[in-house]
This record gives C-alpha cells, structure tokens and sequence, in this order.
C-alpha cells in the first residue's frame, strides 16, 4: 500500500456533509433540468400526454411512501453501501449482495449514458463556437475532470454541486415564474392536466417507464451517512426535503410548459420540436437569454449527475472491498481527502474504455448509448427500491425499535405495491428505453437478473469458504440503538 492511501479501517471523512449538501448531493444525481429539458417532452410524446404533471404527482407520492421505511431504517443502519447494507440486514446478506451488485450496473449504465450526452451537447456548443470535435473527445475531457474532483474533499464536491443545482433551481423558477405572470398560456391556469381523464388516458403505463428515471438518486443521503453531521437527524430531513423538492419542480414545471401551448397544442409543439420545445416556451415566456442559459445549464445539470454518480458508485465499490464482497483494493482511502480514490480511478479508466471504443466505432450517443444505458439504470434501480421496502418489513419484524405500524409495515407494503407495478410497467414497456432494439427488450431483463443471482452467489460462496467476512456483509458502522 502506498503512502498516499489509507486501510479502510480508517474511515471515511466524518462530520464533513451537512444538510442542504446532502440535499444538493440527491439533486445532482437527479438532475432535474436534465430530466425536464431530456426527458417530459418524449414523456408526453410517449406516455399520457397532458396528464405528465399528474403523472409526476403520482410517482412523488409514492417515494415519500418509500421514504417512510428508507428513513426509519436509515436511523439504524450507517452504511455507505446505502441499500446494500439495507437489504443485508433486512432480508439476508445473499440479498444484499444481489441488490448490490444490481445497483452498480444500473448506476454505471446512467452514468455511461450521461457520459454520452453530455459529450453531445458539449460538441454541439463548441461547434456554434467555431470548434469542431467529436462527441467522445469531450466526453473523455470530461470523465478526466470529474476523476480529479471525485477524489477531492466530499465536502468540497458538496459546494460545487450546490452551486450548480442553486443555479439549475433558479433557471427553473425562472421559467415557471415566466409562464404564471403570461397568464398560464392560450388556456388560462387549466387544471386539465389534473383530472382522472388526463392521468388515466392511453400511455399511462407507459409514462411511468420515464417518470421513474426522474426520481433516481434517493438514496444518496443514505451513501454519505457516514460521512454526514448528525446523520440521524439529517439523513432522514434531507431524504424529505429532496424528494418534496422534485416533485415540486417537475409537477409544476412540466404544468407550465404544457399551459404555455395550451393543452389542446402541446402535443403538436413535442412533436415538431422535441428538442426544442423547452427553449422555444423559454424565450416566448422570459426572453431568449434564459433559452440560451438553460442551454449552458443543460451541460452543468449532465455533469453533475455523471460526478454524484462517480461518488455514488465509488462508495458502493468502497464498501463492497471493505467487507470482502468484491475486489479489496476498492477499500483503499485517500490518506487527505479520506475519499476511494481507487475506486473512482478504475470506474473512469472502464468510461474512459467504453467511450473511447463507441467514439471509434462511430455509435451515436443519443440513439445509441443512451437507451443501451438507461434502459438497465431504470429497471435496475427500481427492482433494487422494491427490495429495500422489503427489507425495511424485515428488518424490524423482530425488533420494532422505535418505529410505529405506519413506518414498519403499512408504508412499506403500499411502495412494494406501487414500485413493483412499476418494474412490471418498465419490463412491458422496454422498447420504449431501447429504441425498439427487440433483443435489448428481452436481453437486459435477463441480464439484470442473472447479475443479481451472481450477487447472491458471492455471498453463498462467502458463507461457504470465508464465514467471518460473511457475517461481517452489510453490518460496518450499523448504528443499532
């Protein structure tokens, strides 16, 4: 081990993370400008045309369902590995392995998948700048940079993205304020997008294939809670604020862009200018110098999410080598900054790889790298949340510590319901994420399910041959009070 390291038995940078980082660290993942500008317009195209803002209403519901169970196990699991650790210790440790592994795949899907866009619309500024590259060769400038700052402080990492996200929140207020003082749109204020007709109209199955990538990133409050102040308090405030803080940009934003058409046109405007139509209503309602910020933020909003993912998955492969489950060396700390350095180094040496070889073979990142990547980042993160729901039931069936039925039970099995609907409505509709690749639409499913039975199968072989660092699985810093 070299002198620029440290033993896992180190830990992790405690007391660096307080509330509004670990908020500002969920919106990073999510990225909500990402998600409005990349993803309602196809939504609507796709999925229950007006009745989206519902749609997100629906889904917000539902993940303050999931909440309830997340946060109260959270205040007795510290456990970088977040769901992992969750799953460990509410359904076994063979579980938890599996839906470890599970999260990785599908984090590192999104993440090659952001990779690609953001090299896209990089290439596409600097082209009206007068600089022509291709789109891979901004997309490796750009996992070298998110390499150096990944291995920065976390707190450092904290404020960059809080600036970035204070940005990307005032844009986006920006726009809404814009649409409310022109009087909603053709329209008025119409409530239609709120009624039962508009929810349940045809593609309402459909929708949820792309309502669900909107609220990923839940569980990064728990991924730094041992990195946190005060993490029993802040785990639990920040996981709410962020959640609330979603649902209320995408349900009322996504109003507002449908009102500044009128509903009876917004179906028309996707249609032409599915790319565009943000911008379009952007300097219609405000003027075009918030289209062209949005557009820079677009960038800023990409890159924060590829960088909170570099964190997320390089904590996850931090805790994974800590407790024997996967490569050692993933263990090894920075001896200043107290972040998995190598860890994050190997992630961006395979983007690096992947992106250099789609560069070369000429794959489209937009109609190629992005479906190929999101498709598993959806399927994956929602199978791994409805594992953690059940967890939660686990978990406190023979110790009801100091939760009540709400929190331990009934919440719970309502998620379980609503998310497991959801795995089955993304499966259903899997064409919809690959582009209508038909062996994709079979080949991913599968693929993820064999990934989890290999996660399991680690385990069992720990069990087998290492049976000290089996029951070590899912259990470093659980704060059992």
């Amino acid at each position: 081990m070299t002198n620029n390291v440290t033993t896992a038995n180190n830990g992790l940078n405690r007391n660096a993370i307080g509330l509004w980082s670990l908020v500002f660290f969920v919106l990073a993942t999510n990225g909500p400008l990402t998600g409005l500008v990349g993803v309602a317009p196809t939504a609507i195209l796709l999925g229950n045309g007006i009745g989206l803002p519902s749609a997100y209403l629906v889904a917000g519901g539902v993940y303050l369902l999931f909440c309830v169970g997340f946060v109260a196990m959270s205040r007795y699991i510290r456990n970088t590995g977040a769901f992992y650790a969750y799953v460990a210790n509410g359904l076994g440790r063979p579980a938890g392995t599996a839906a470890a592994f599970l999260a990785i795949v599908a984090y590192a899907g999104l993440q090659i998948a952001c990779y690609g866009m953001i090299g896209f619309f990089l290439a596409h500024g600097l082209g009206l700048a007068g600089l022509s590259l291709p789109w891979w060769c901004c997309s490796l400038f750009v996992v070298l940079v998110v390499q150096l700052l990944s291995t920065r402080n976390v707190a450092v990492n904290g404020k960059a993205l809080g600036l970035f996200m204070t940005l990307e929140v005032i844009v986006i207020s920006l726009f809404d304020l814009g649409g409310i003082l022109h009087g909603g749109g053709p329209a008025g204020f119409s409530t239609e997008s709120f009624t039962v007709g508009s929810f349940m109209s045809h593609g309402v199955g459909a929708v949820f294939v792309f309502v669900a990538s909107s609220f990923m990133g839940i569980e990064t409050t728990a991924i730094y809670s041992e990195e946190a102040r005060n993490p029993e308090r802040t785990v639990p405030n920040a996981t709410y604020i962020a959640v609330i803080l979603i649902t209320a940009l995408l349900v009322c934003s996504s109003w507002l862009l449908i009102l500044s058409f009128g509903p009876s046109n917004i179906l028309q405007q996707v249609t032409a200018h599915p790319g565009d139509v943000w911008f379009i209503a952007a300097e219609r309602n405000v003027g075009g110098w918030l289209a062209v910020v949005m557009n820079v933020l677009l960038i800023t909003s990409l890159f924060s999410i590829v960088l909170s993912l570099q964190n997320t998955l390089s904590r996850y492969l931090y805790a994974l080598g800590r407790e024997g489950v996967f490569l050692s060396h993933f263990a090894q700390l920075h001896s200043r900054h107290k972040t998995p350095w190598l860890a994050s180094l190997i992630l961006s040496l395979v983007h690096f790889v992947l992106l250099l070889a789609c560069g070369l073979h000429h794959i489209n990142p937009m109609t190629g790298l992005l479906p190929i990547g999101s498709a598993p980042a959806a399927l994956g993160i929602l199978s791994v949340q409805v594992l953690t729901s059940c967890a939660v039931i686990g978990y406190f069936k023979g110790n009801r510590r100091h939760t009540n039925l709400w929190q331990r039970l009934v919440a719970p099995v309502l998620a379980i319901g609503a998310m497991g609907f959801g795995v089955i409505l993304i499966v259903m509709n899997m064409d919809l994420l690959t582009g209508g690749v038909p062996v994709l639409d079979w080949l991913i499913p599968l693929g993820l399910v064999l990934i989890a039975l290999y996660g399991a199968l680690v385990a069992i072989w720990l069990r087998r041959y290492r049976p000290a660092e089996y029951a070590n699985l899912g259990q470093s810093l659980n704060n059992e009070v």
